[in-house]
């Protein structure tokens, strides 16, 4: 079936209207990491900030949409940025507001990495109907994403029914959706985040059907219920274009104590994994800011032992 309405534009005209890491080997001897950080090669994955770290920030009105690319870079020092839709969900087809956003994001030298799409309707909806329209509400984030310069859509992939009907349904609608996204070269990629999506085999088997270059997974670290958390990774990470390195707590050494990040880390480097993980901290003893810091200070000591 043609999900595509009449009116979006073609890959030609969208792209007239709008404005690789290169990563060094996991594993590599000391030696040569050192020479390569003195060539001035880049790490071997960058950090960026999932924007859901500051929900409780984001929903109160401390902090506005616009200004989140001024603070990921000025209070966390971190440059890539990826967005959550509910907190600019009206602002998805508003032409001066993503212009808006773009630009400060650029004016920070911050890059815009996803938009992390929810509240859109079910992708593997059991009605024909209803599966059709969740697909054509996500045509205007696809859109919005592109114009801010990033490479994805982060979606859910809910159904219901049995283990292998809701594949086929999940699979027939991330296919239809990223049969349009294709046409303005950007990604579809999908998140363990409940339902049958924490299931890594379950979501390996969607990635399967769907068969597509441009559609993938976010692995993560946090988001798999009655599945091991390293299988679940090592499950979605063939398909993966981005990483979620989930976070709630810390112990006295600034280790997360539910997630050996060491451990996930290694195994998400050795698929040959160079792109973006997302700092998404959710505990409730540290303060959003005091989390994502230590967060990224995690990432940031796991980067320089695996070297």
């Amino acid at each position: 079936m043609n999900t595509r309405s009449p009116n979006r534009p073609t890959r030609r005209s969208f792209l007239a209207a709008s404005a690789s890491v290169a990563g060094t080997l996991a594993g590599a001897p000391r030696a040569f990491a050192a020479a390569d950080a003195a060539a001035g090669a880049e790490p071997a994955f960058k950090i960026s900030l999932a924007q859901w770290s500051l929900h409780n920030t984001l929903f109160s009105g401390k902090l506005d949409n616009l200004d989140f690319p001024r603070t990921a870079k000025q209070q966390f020092g971190i440059d890539g940025v990826e967005y959550v839709n509910q907190f600019f969900k009206d602002k998805a087809q508003d032409a001066d507001y993503i212009a808006d956003l773009a630009k400060r994001a650029a004016d920070e030298g911050v890059t815009n990495v996803l938009i992390m799409c929810d509240g859109l309707g079910n992708l593997g909806d059991p009605d024909d109907k209803a599966r059709t329209a969740a697909i054509e509400k996500h045509y205007p984030w696809v859109e919005a994403a592109k114009r801010l310069g990033c490479h994805s859509i982060r979606v859910n992939a809910a159904s219901k029914g049995e283990f292998e009907e809701q594949q086929k349904l999940a699979a027939d609608g991330l296919s239809r959706l990223s049969e349009f996204a294709s046409q303005l070269d950007m990604n579809v990629i999908v998140e363990n985040h409940g339902g049958l999506s924490s299931n890594g085999e379950w979501l390996a088997g969607v990635m399967k059907m769907v068969g597509k270059p441009n559609c993938g997974t976010l692995p993560d670290f946090g988001n798999f219920y009655d599945y091991d958390r390293y299988r679940g990774v090592a499950d979605l990470m063939p398909f993966a274009k981005g990483v979620s390195a989930k976070s709630h707590d810390f112990d006295a050494e600034g280790n997360e104590v539910r997630t050996d990040f060491k451990k996930m880390m290694k195994l998400v480097l050795d698929t040959g994994f160079r792109g973006w993980v997302g700092v998404e901290y959710e505990g409730k003893e540290l303060s959003e800011p005091e989390g994502i810091l230590a967060t990224k200070k995690l990432l940031e000591r796991v980067r320089d032992e695996l070297a």
